[in-house]
């Protein structure tokens, strides 16, 4: 097509169709973003707006999504609620419920009072209420009021502390000694690392807890949780091992020639290179530290003064199976992950290596 031809075919009509096309096409394509976000976020708004509603709300089929309560009127000491009332001429009336029946029943209006009680005919049953803006703590005051948190939260940072020192040097130290010495066997046993991730968590179940609780003597203690994270995690073993061996080695060539031993290479040199993949297998391990309740439950379960904030709020669920305290337990306990996940963003999964090839 010659250039004459094109400028022929781009007449004005063409390009406003054009316009009006790219135009269309990127408000359908952000409307259905918008609409993905919302599904994606509608759990947790309706967690949070459910853990601030009152429980007369929730049994109440005609009140409203948000944290709201029923307007009431006051009418001689007395409060009354206040209704929607429809009358045959069409007309819908705010007016307060002072003597309800089957068949009729009396109501007042709180913008005028003076006029006295109104005789409605109808089933009142159908009546939607009035209902007002309105959030209440309650439900977390009963749930800081049931559990020790301020106990609870100082034992899971302890736990989580000790695990991270113990996953982070054992896994630094392994995925180091893969990704540079030439072990005999080495790719053998990386292999065989990496298969034990397929291995179920209920196979191992049994034996371990045997191992720990009839041998070792362990029950009621943090050993069992703690313990088995200083020998390594064949997930965070395999992630650092890959970003480890996108470095060249001649940087440890180098520093070698230098003197350095090593250790010494790995500290000064391999990991300064490596934080945001060390911060990502730091913040995996805090979530799953925070979010652990099986192994707490199973060996802290006699020993309720030492145990987790997770295995707290998961006992208190069982135990008052409210819904709308229910929500307020599951939001203090994901709360503290979300602000840890924002504070850190910026460094999870950055440059993050996981298939020895720079992103």
């Amino acid at each position: 097509m010659t250039t004459q031809s094109k400028h022929k075919w781009l007449t004005p009509h063409n390009y406003l169709s054009l316009k009006l096309w790219e135009t269309i096409g990127t408000g359908l394509f952000n409307l259905f973003i918008f609409l993905m976000i919302f599904a994606y976020l509608f759990p947790m708004v309706f967690m949070v707006a459910t853990s601030l509603m009152e429980g007369p709300q929730l049994t109440d089929r005609n009140a409203p999504a948000y944290p709201a309560k029923h307007v009431r009127y006051e009418y001689e000491g007395k409060t009354y609620p206040v209704y929607k009332v429809p009358f045959p001429n069409g007309e819908v009336r705010e007016l307060a419920l002072v003597e309800p029946g089957r068949t009729s029943s009396q109501f007042i209006d709180p913008k005028n009072p003076e006029a006295g009680l109104i005789l409605w005919e109808g089933n009142r049953r159908p009546l939607i209420g009035v209902y007002e803006f309105h959030v209440t703590l309650n439900n977390f005051t009963t749930l800081f009021g049931a559990l020790p948190l301020s106990r609870m939260l100082q034992n899971t940072l302890i736990m989580t502390i000790i695990a991270e020192i113990g996953v982070l040097l054992s896994s630094i130290v392994v995925a180091y000694g893969f990704s540079r010495f030439p072990l005999p066997g080495g790719d053998l046993l990386f292999y065989v690392l990496i298969a034990t991730i397929l291995i179920p968590e209920k196979v191992t179940l049994i034996p371990t807890y045997f191992f720990f609780v009839r041998i070792l003597h362990w029950e009621g203690t943090w050993l069992p949780i703690l313990v088995p994270f200083f020998f390594g995690n064949a997930v965070y073993i395999f992630l650092l091992r890959q970003n480890f061996k996108s470095i060249p080695k001649d940087i440890d060539e180098a520093a070698m020639i230098d003197g350095a031993g090593p250790l010494r290479v790995l500290f000064q040199v391999i990991l300064p290179q490596c934080w945001p993949t060390v911060i990502t297998v730091s913040l995996l391990h805090f979530f799953y530290m925070w979010n652990e309740t099986r192994q707490a439950s199973l060996y802290l379960s006699i020993s309720r003064d030492i145990a987790p904030i997770s295995f707290g709020v998961q006992n208190f669920q069982s135990l008052a199976p409210i819904q709308n305290q229910l929500q307020a337990s599951a939001l203090i306990l994901m709360i503290v992950p979300v602000i840890v996940l924002l504070i850190s963003q910026r460094y999870f999964m950055r440059d993050m290596v996981v298939t020895g090839m720079e992103k």
